[in-house]
């Protein structure tokens, strides 16, 4: 340390030269917190004049900083690291481009293409006489591969004929392979059976192999549940007036069936059919000015020689005043009370 005569400048006008160690002057420089010390009063009671403050309670503050620094740098680049990470996770669980880019194995069969197709296929099929074998091995052809057997495992023999066929299914195995399921009524029976149809890039078709009889679709059996709280009161009101709307009904007079109407429009069956009778009527109890019933009424066809249909109808009615009206009506879900 180096020390000049401060004689006649004043008490305060006393210069001190310090030469810091290199690791000292080093380490104030590399430290942002650290402040140039300048004018440090050389009392023992750390005096603040000419410069910071020069006791603990600055340093103090000073980590404090520090603390502060370093964790706002720290939840920045957590948060740049989080974010696209989340946006990538979040594209995945909803189904995003990486699951939904990849198209389903069956994409590109022509279902309803296939569906006819077998349809008319199975009309050949399925009607066979051995007094017209070689009509239908002509109409076989357009339906088989090449060098086939025309008549597709028919031996030649009998007789058999179908009186209608419906598409009931298509189960498509990939883009070029498929089964149509068929249902077929004969006079006594129904029948189901499965076509193998195959498709080819310019959507050409083909029988790619011999079909096959399944057993047809099993009969459900229906919940016994029903109405189990009837309004019989409500029933016995709405009969006299459902017969006359369903009369109305039968004539499809639109100016009588507004009077029964909610607003709403009903086009009625123009004497397509004859009103006989409405044989029931039931509703379930509820709350309220509108209730929803099941009405079977009686027809007799036009033309029918006299015959008579039941059918069920579920209508929609809401209460205005003392007076019921029709709000909508149509086929019933409802299974029979009957």
């Amino acid at each position: 340390m180096a020390r000049r005569s401060a004689v006649g400048r004043g008490r305060d006008t006393a210069v001190v030269d310090e030469t810091a160690a290199p690791g000292r002057a080093l380490a104030s420089s590399a430290d942002p917190w650290d402040l140039p010390e300048r004018g440090r009063s050389g009392g023992r009671g750390g005096g603040t004049r000419g410069g910071r403050w020069g006791g603990s309670g600055g340093r103090w503050w000073v980590w404090v900083g520090r603390a502060v620094l370093w964790a706002l740098i720290l939840v920045i680049l957590v948060n740049g690291v989080r974010a696209p990470f989340e946006r990538f996770t979040a594209g995945e669980a909803s189904g995003g481009a990486p699951a939904a880019s990849k198209p389903p194995k069956n994409a590109g069969f022509p279902s309803s293409a296939a569906g006819a197709f077998a349809l008319q296929f199975a009309n050949v099929y399925l009607n066979f006489d051995q007094k017209s074998a070689p009509a239908r091995e002509a109409q076989m052809r357009t339906f088989l591969p090449d060098g086939a057997d025309a008549q597709f495992g028919w031996n030649g023999v009998g007789k058999m004929q179908v009186q209608s066929v419906q598409v009931a299914g298509v189960d498509a195995r990939d883009a070029n392979n498929a089964t149509v399921t068929l249902l077929a009524r004969t006079a006594d029976r129904w029948l189901r059976l499965a076509v193998p149809v195959y498709a080819d890039k310019s959507g050409s078709l083909v029988v790619s192999a011999r079909p096959a009889l399944l057993p047809p679709p099993s009969k459900a059996q229906l919940p016994q549940d029903g109405v189990q709280d009837r309004d019989t009161a409500l029933e016995t009101e709405l009969q006299p007036f459902l017969g006359t709307f369903f009369q109305e009904y039968a004539r499809g007079n639109q100016e009588a069936l507004s009077r029964f109407s909610n607003g709403t429009t009903i086009a009625g069956l123009a004497n397509s059919v004859t009103f006989v009778q409405v044989k029931e009527v039931v509703a379930p109890k509820g709350p309220g000015g509108e209730r929803t019933v099941t009405a079977t009424v009686v027809w007799q066809p036009a033309g029918g020689g006299g015959g008579e249909l039941e059918q069920s109808y579920q209508v929609a009615m809401v209460k205005k005043g003392t007076t019921w009206l029709v709000q909508d009506i149509r086929g019933t879900t409802e299974p029979d009370a009957s």
